[in-house]
């Protein structure tokens, strides 16, 4: 049976990239060798690198001064690492709080210097994107999650900020087109959109590098993978290889300004069903914040003891990974990138079909 995969992450990726990226695992290129067998610092990988590097830049625009690395630890290094390298002792970064991973970002960062939460929806359980902060004036930097996987929230717009924004764009990084001029930092675990779990990317504006007093370890420091091009260590060749893959399919695909158009397109699909069925409602309280990328829903009062059974239906006809995060319930449909229109169809058409034979 096909299976529709809504897992949250790792997810899904696209069929012809998998195919391609199965093949280099055992013969790369031809050459009688598979790719996890190659130096990292050999031609092979070097034009990897070097061509997932000019997609990254081509596919975002980037302009001059930015750099793109290839790091590991996932975004969760990031949350002690972005402050470590732009924040000195004694100085502020605002950060907003909106869901489990952004609260995690400013716990790491109050070891490095004093942290103002400008706003939250911690209280409400994340249900919506707080968007009432202030910016102090001495602010280094503005931190905010661009997507929230748990709870299904997003920002449909930046906010504005005269300071730079630094951004955990994990769960949405090239999913939409945006500018990046207004950001410092950006930084994406590969595992929802790009790759497989293993490498995480890092857009960095190179000027506000190097204004710490602290030493840095080495392996803490951007510009120590600038300098080596994201070689000082073994980087994760792989997951940069399957990466590289992904881009030149994004770029096939219309760039983000075409991969936009699907994921509107997916999303408003599940939406619309989940608000004209009564079996069914969202939990983002406010309709703008909803995500495109996570779409989270649960029973409605009435037929909450049915969930069990839809749950149940919904394995039974090939959907995986559909159950909500346990801080929810429910259920959650993560419909990134390489999800086809399809499987959204084959869920709404389920959730129809049970209002029909239940409600």
């Amino acid at each position: 049976m096909k299976q529709h995969n809504f897992s949250a992450g790792p997810a899904i990726l696209p069929a012809s990239v998998l195919k391609e990226a199965a093949k280099a695992v055992t013969n790369y290129n031809g050459i009688g060798l598979s790719l996890l067998e190659l130096s990292h610092r050999g031609p092979e990988f070097t034009a990897i690198i070097e061509e997932a590097n000019a997609l990254m830049r081509e596919i975002l625009e980037l302009p001059d001064g930015y750099q793109v690395l290839w790091l590991t630890g996932g975004a969760s290094t990031q949350f002690c690492m972005a402050p470590m390298n732009l924040l000195n002792e004694g100085e502020t970064a605002a950060y907003i709080d909106s869901g489990v991973w952004a609260n995690k970002a400013i716990k790491e960062a109050k070891l490095f210097g004093n942290i103002d939460v400008i706003a939250s929806s911690k209280e409400q359980n994340y249900t919506f994107i707080p968007k009432n902060g202030k910016v102090p004036k001495d602010a280094k930097y503005l931190h905010i999650t661009s997507n929230n996987t748990i709870y299904g929230t997003q920002w449909a717009k930046f906010p504005k900020s005269s300071a730079p924004l630094v951004c955990d764009m994990s769960s949405d990084f090239l999913s939409r087109p945006f500018d990046v001029k207004p950001f410092g930092l950006i930084y994406a675990g590969a595992q929802k959109n790009l790759g497989p779990a293993g490498t995480t990317v890092v857009i960095v504006r190179e000027d506000l590098l190097g204004t710490v007093e602290r030493k840095l370890p080495s392996m803490l420091d951007y510009r120590t993978f600038i300098k080596e091009n994201s070689l000082y260590n073994t980087p994760p060749v792989y997951p940069i290889y399957v990466s590289m893959l992904t881009l030149r399919w994004i770029k096939k695909n219309g760039g983000l300004k075409g991969i936009q158009r699907k994921n509107k397109t997916k999303a408003a699909i599940l939406y619309n069903e989940i608000d004209q069925n009564p079996l069914f409602q969202g939990t983002v309280t406010d309709k703008a914040d909803r995500s495109l990328m996570n779409v989270c829903f649960v029973m409605t009062e009435k037929y909450a003891a049915l969930e069990k059974e839809f749950m149940h239906e919904c394995k039974a006809n090939g959907m995986s990974g559909l159950a909500g995060h346990r801080s929810v319930g429910g259920f959650r449909a993560s419909i990134y990138n390489a999800m086809p229109k399809s499987s959204v169809q084959a869920l709404v058409d389920l959730m129809s079909d049970f209002a029909k034979r239940k409600g």
